[in-house]
């Protein structure tokens, strides 16, 4: 008899997008299928394209899609055998509920990005209570790196330890051409992949290359794709910084596995990170990262040897990186995507979910 699987998703499907998690869900939901399992997923919103096509997906239409999944099992007389979330607030009452009405097995995927300068005290006094109280109901804790798996035993309290693993996030390296560039060639193109908020640093970017010296700029282009609520205020720096000519704003792309390649370096100058699909997706193409030390980016990117890392808001810092590989006094010589081919491939991911899936 197959067992009932219910993916519950803090995500928004739509075609503008497809990315390393997008990939992830419609692998997973094959391999379920076909170790005989019946997976139904529940998204915050879904656009529905081909990319989905074959899974059975049910949309909150922009509800808060814990109470819309537990309104739509009650109202279908649905059970679940397994209830896995990803993108939710971990440790929660939402946990409890699930097990009083179903008796569920329950996954608790920690996707969540901690603050830079860590939680208040009452967030933090919070966080203890919620895992005394609700993280008992929970089977399996799962950080997406090192660094999450820490926090979530830091955050909700040492008595989760045992429930706690990580499994890292992977890419299908098949997708991503390889660049072939040479490095010191000029102009020196680099590329952002991120949304536009605050807390991903792409001000501090801006404002890196603005102090470095301006004859320097004809050598630098920065494509930037992504979008978000921080954009306009992006695009007014851009102007005041005079760096037209140097960043430009691409939007969304479905397609940024097959640019990867072009460019020379990834830029991610952001303050909040868990594990970036970005970074992986950089470096299976081949192509350097520079990026800030925070989460669980130093398991990935080691600096001079497949990128460069600088302390968050470090801007001079950062600004110096840049102009140093501009003029040619710093360079990542060496080949950098066999760590992510050989560590952090889809399969890998979705072999150890699985594995994590038959063990509970």
């Amino acid at each position: 008899m197959k067992k009932s699987v219910a993916i519950i998703c803090e995500y928004v499907l739509f075609p503008e997008r497809i990315g390393g998690m997008d990939r992830f869900f419609k692998e997973y939901d094959l391999t379920l299928k076909n170790e005989n399992y019946n997976p139904i997923w529940f998204f915050k919103n879904v656009t529905e394209f081909d990319f989905y096509k074959n899974l059975n997906i049910v949309s909150a239409e922009d509800k808060a899609v814990e109470s819309f999944f537990l309104e739509y099992s009650a109202s279908n007389n649905l059970k679940f055998d397994v209830v896995i979330t990803h993108f939710l607030q971990p440790v929660s009452p939402f946990f409890k509920e699930i097990k009083r009405r179903m008796n569920s097995k329950i996954i608790n995927i920690d996707h969540n990005p901690r603050p830079l300068d860590g939680f208040s005290f009452k967030k933090r006094l919070k966080n203890k209570i919620k895992g005394l109280v609700y993280g008992k109901y929970i089977d399996k804790l799962v950080g997406v790196s090192e660094y999450t798996t820490k926090h979530i035993i830091k955050d909700f309290g040492s008595h989760l330890r045992n429930k706690s693993t990580t499994i890292y996030n992977g890419i299908d390296v098949s997708d991503y051409k390889k660049q072939e560039l040479d490095r010191k060639e000029l102009p020196t193109r680099f590329l952002v992949v991120s949304h536009l908020r605050e807390s991903k640093g792409i001000q501090d970017l801006l404002l890196a290359l603005y102090k470095i010296d301006k004859k320097h700029h004809e050598s630098i282009i920065v494509d930037v794709y992504g979008d978000g609520p921080y954009k306009e205020e992006l695009i007014k720096l851009q102007k005041e910084y005079k760096l037209e000519n140097n960043v430009h704003f691409k939007g969304n792309s479905p397609r940024l596995n097959e640019f990867f390649y072009k460019y020379h370096y990834l830029l991610q100058p952001t303050y909040m990170e868990c594990f970036s699909l970005s970074i992986l997706e950089s470096l299976s193409s081949n192509v350097p990262v520079i990026t800030t030390t925070v989460g669980g980016n130093p398991e990935i990117v080691e600096d001079g040897i497949n990128g460069f890392l600088f302390e968050p808001k470090d801007i001079l810092k950062l600004s110096n990186i840049i102009e140093n590989i501009v003029v040619g006094k710093l360079s990542v010589e060496n080949e950098v995507s066999s760590k992510i081919e050989n560590e952090f491939t889809l399969e890998i991911m979705v072999a150890n979910h699985l594995k994590l899936l038959k063990c509970i």
